[in-house]
């Protein structure tokens, strides 16, 4: 329980901590927090997850590309529940 509520709190920092450019004000990583359990532990994505992740569609490069994402993103787990959510796997 301890590890989820860290990584939580990873994501938010991290998010807290992003570049305010015009492009990116959309992009918000925190808003992701709701699919840790599908991301990170492989769960089925919750209807809020997938929901989430459509609103943060244009944003997945960015975050592939941000050190402190890029594990989170780029993972298996990662790529099956943007598949079990019905949204295309990004060309980065």
């Amino acid at each position: 329980m301890a590890k989820w509520a860290a990584v939580t709190v990873l994501l938010l920092v991290a998010a807290a901590m992003a570049a305010p450019a015009p492009a990116a004000a959309q992009c918000n990583a925190g808003q992701l927090a709701v699919c840790a359990g599908a991301i990170i532990g492989g769960s089925a994505p919750s209807a809020s997850c997938c929901s989430n992740l459509r609103a943060q569609r244009g944003c997945f490069c960015q975050y592939a590309r941000n050190p402190a994402y890029a594990s989170y993103i780029n993972s298996g787990n990662a790529r099956k529940t943007l598949s079990s959510c019905g949204i295309a796997i990004p060309r980065c």
